[in-house]
């Protein structure tokens, strides 16, 4: 239990880095839809920074680091919780997957939006507002790996197994190597759009400054590249897995 002095202390701590849960909820917020609050995030991020206060012990490596980690760590844990996108929004992107996957295997290379649109039997704007509706679309679900032909999983079948949590699958290198692929093989304005938001850090507004287009069609193109990012990834999933 604190006593006085240490409540004391753990209030200005959190009053310290509440601006980084703020900043750290703005950035995902970017990247979600429309239904998704920024008060849930940053509520759920600020029970991040509390854990991360108590469990924090000096080990080399700088406190905000580790409490990045355990922030963004408890907004996804919100998000999956809060299950936030519907079913259909899921059921449509997979549609887009698909379509991506069957072109590619005909053209050997990237589809365009155009040839995507008519595989899916629908105009280019309706294939944009698709896009746009499945914004905050995760490159991974549990479910992904899932082979209804096998009994076991894919991801308990290659977990590791200390701590016995299956998705730590997802951290090792081979699957950090294949997204490296992947992501090269993106058509070049995607790979610039991934590599601003997610290593520069950058918000919708100012990718479309760069890229000369609104921050809505940086959803889309975002939408886009995840797509393509999940057929690739199902596909090295399975390959090496057989």
């Amino acid at each position: 239990m604190y006593n006085a002095h240490g409540k004391s202390d753990m209030r200005e701590r959190l009053a310290q880095y509440s601006p980084l849960v703020r900043r750290l909820a703005h950035q995902m917020k970017a990247r979600l839809p429309d239904n998704v609050e920024v008060d849930d995030l940053i509520q759920a991020g600020m029970i991040g920074l509390y854990d991360a206060l108590q469990r924090y012990e000096e080990q080399g490596n700088q406190f905000e680091t580790y409490a990045v980690q355990r922030i963004r760590g408890a907004m996804l844990d919100e998000l999956r919780g809060a299950d936030w996108l519907p079913r259909s929004v899921r059921q449509n992107m997979r549609k887009v997957e698909a379509a991506i996957a069957k072109l590619q295997q005909q053209l050997q290379r990237a589809p365009t939006e155009s040839e995507v649109a008519r595989a899916l039997g629908m105009s280019l704007p309706d294939y944009h507002q698709m896009l746009s509706d499945g914004a905050g679309h995760q490159l991974v679900y549990y479910e992904d790996f899932h082979d209804p032909d096998e009994r076991e999983h894919f991801l308990d079948r290659h977990a590791v197994a200390e701590g016995g949590d299956p998705l730590a699958q997802l951290t090792e290198s081979v699957f950090r190597g294949a997204l490296v692929d992947a992501i090269r093989a993106l058509p070049e304005r995607e790979q610039q759009l991934m590599a601003m938001l997610y290593q520069e850090e950058m918000n919708l507004a100012e990718i479309g400054a760069v890229l000369g287009v609104s921050a809505s069609r940086v959803c889309q193109l975002h939408s886009q590249a995840i797509a393509r990012l999940r057929t690739a990834m199902r596909e090295q999933a399975w390959t090496g897995a057989a």
